[in-house]
């Protein structure tokens, strides 16, 4: 029997659940868990065994628990977690017992998005112009090399959160006063990449990316975190693998491997520039959140949780997989604050695209409204002609509203 450790701080979040199932389904593993919260329903019948901890942030509280799950069960097969802000302390531990899984090095050049871009742009691979900021000074030089708009946001920062998008100088000034940048807490500054905003995902087994898909933003979700009444899209167009995505192709590869990813599944945000040069907006060594691995096992006809298990723990791809479906999801919010209080035009998108839906979470009235980009619900569309989807989607956005109180 194979020991399997998940950390996972917050095992009851719907995708952990799907992630841990995964992991618990491959032949001969037992699922030992590292968690903040604890156990509650069939999270709890998932794991075989679980140690708590106060931060699974802290390498040394992981190892201890680790340990412990140890003593109880025998040698540790691998260490797994799919939260980017968990990779580099998984990788300290993995190193701690000589395992394979991907170094602390690589670990840190994925999760360090200043060091990422030195390491690409020294191999040619395009990405945004970036510079560290320890003072505002600092921060007036990038603008006066690169000019407006620009990013700034955490060097480690994940989701756009504490992400400020900079446009003249007075925005400047606040966003400066906001993130203080110094040698103590460093800023990443960025050149605001421009054109369409897509994603590129890969599983890779020992370092050889084995499947890929990509994703288009509708509209960035920057833009979407920046005013709160947008409706966010994401599309998994049925056709990927012909000439236009070439370019793509070649860079994402190119970046996994250059920054040393192993076994598992990564997550790059990428952007067609309005002159059609692709430039990388930066790349994350986990599985992508906001329901994507969903997407794409609804457009492969394929698990690609079990995939990523796979993958994650027995060094193996089971491919390959051919894109059947073009798929959609449109994340539902409003305009409005406060905790959710109506939501119009569910039977009406029904009636009209009802037949397209494949998996729906409706927003829960009297909720308080999500801060994420996410929103409070969503809806997954799938029909095999990727044109068909882009008008269901857009009706769907249009039709259906979120009201707050």
């Amino acid at each position: 029997m194979r020991n399997v450790v998940f950390v996972a701080p917050f095992p009851g979040m719907t995708s952990t659940h799907r992630f841990a199932k995964a992991l618990a389904s491959l032949p001969g593993t037992r699922l030992l868990g590292v968690v903040q919260q604890p156990l509650h329903g069939s999270a709890g019948r998932i794991f075989d065994d679980v140690e708590r901890v106060g931060s699974c942030l802290d390498a040394r509280q992981v190892l201890e628990a680790c340990e412990a799950l140890r003593r109880r069960h025998g040698p540790i097969h691998r260490i797994t977690g799919i939260l980017e802000e968990l990779q580099v302390q998984l990788a300290m531990v993995r190193r701690h017992y000589g395992m394979p899984g991907g170094d602390v090095e690589a670990a840190q050049r994925f999760r360090d998005k200043g060091e990422m871009k030195d390491a690409l742009r020294k191999v040619g691979i395009p990405c945004a112009a970036h510079a560290r900021l320890r003072s505002a000074a600092d921060a007036w030089a990038f603008v006066e090399r690169v000019g407006y708009p620009i990013i700034l946001k955490p060097p480690a920062g994940a989701g756009c959160r504490a992400t400020y998008q900079v446009n003249d100088a007075k925005e400047l000034v606040q966003a400066l006063l906001e993130s203080r940048p110094s040698p103590q807490q460093e800023v990443l500054a960025e050149e605001f990449l421009s054109g369409r905003e897509y994603s590129f995902e890969t599983i890779c087994t020992q370092g050889e990316p084995r499947f890929y898909s990509i994703s288009r933003y509708l509209p960035g979700p920057l833009e979407v975190t920046r005013n709160p009444w947008m409706q966010w899209v994401c599309l998994l167009p049925r056709q990927v693998d012909g000439p236009a995505f070439d370019g793509v192709r070649d860079v994402g590869f190119a970046a996994v491997k250059r920054l040393g990813m192993h076994s598992g599944m990564t997550h790059m945000e990428w952007f067609r520039r309005p002159d059609g040069r692709v430039a990388v907006g930066e790349i994350a060594m986990r599985p992508p959140g906001a329901q994507f691995v969903s997407l794409m096992s609804y457009a492969y006809d394929h698990d690609m949780y079990r995939a990523w298990a796979r993958a994650a723990v027995d060094d193996a791809f089971d491919g390959p997989v051919t894109r059947n479906w073009a798929v959609s999801i449109a994340y539902l919010r409003g305009q409005g604050q406060g905790r959710v209080a109506v939501i119009d035009g569910v039977k009406r998108a029904q009636a009209e695209v009802g037949s397209l839906v494949v998996e729906a979470k409706l927003p829960t009235v009297g909720a308080p409204r999500s801060s994420s980009y996410e929103g409070d619900g969503y809806v997954i569309l799938r029909h095999p002609d990727t044109d068909t989807v882009i008008a269901a989607t857009k009706r769907l956005i249009e039709t259906v509203r979120v009201l707050y109180r």
